[in-house]
């Protein structure tokens, strides 16, 4: 009787496949979350501006200009329509406006460019490639 304790090529090959499967498994389920936690931390940087925005223009009577921004809600606008009332600390905590859950700027369109007298808010996506499938809008998410 003949005893070893090696492992056969076989064996070993299983094993390999087995790890391998797994591996891919745990991945695509980790990198999709990843994805969609990106989404949802954009959408939610979006809600917070928007209720900034909306502070300023219970304070002010307007929204800012698209030229003035969103720095606008850290910083008072000195040029442009000029607010009457602005908070002495700002509309946002801290002293930079929040980026996407990519760490892109986001874009602010005010209601000078509108039309409606509305924003609109954009988050250009994981591509960051304006105007593509995947950009994040304040107008089109609950």
């Amino acid at each position: 009787m003949r005893s070893e304790g090696g492992f056969t090529l076989i064996e070993i090959m299983v094993v390999l496949l087995i790890i391998a499967g797994l591996a891919y498994i745990v991945g695509t389920n980790v990198i999709g979350r990843f994805g969609e936690a990106k989404k949802e931390e954009t959408k939610i940087q979006i809600k917070n501006l928007e209720s900034a925005l909306k502070l300023f223009k219970l304070d002010n009577g307007f929204y800012p200009e698209t030229q003035q921004g969103l720095i606008a809600l850290i910083q008072q606008p000195t040029s442009g329509r000029e607010p009457c009332c602005y908070a002495k600390d700002g509309y946002l905590d801290g002293d930079q406006v929040p980026k996407d859950g990519w760490k892109s700027e986001f874009i602010y369109i005010g209601p000078d460019q509108t039309g409606d007298g509305t924003y609109e808010i954009i988050s250009i996506g994981e591509d960051a490639v304006q105007q593509s499938e995947d950009d994040i809008s304040s107008r089109t998410i609950q």
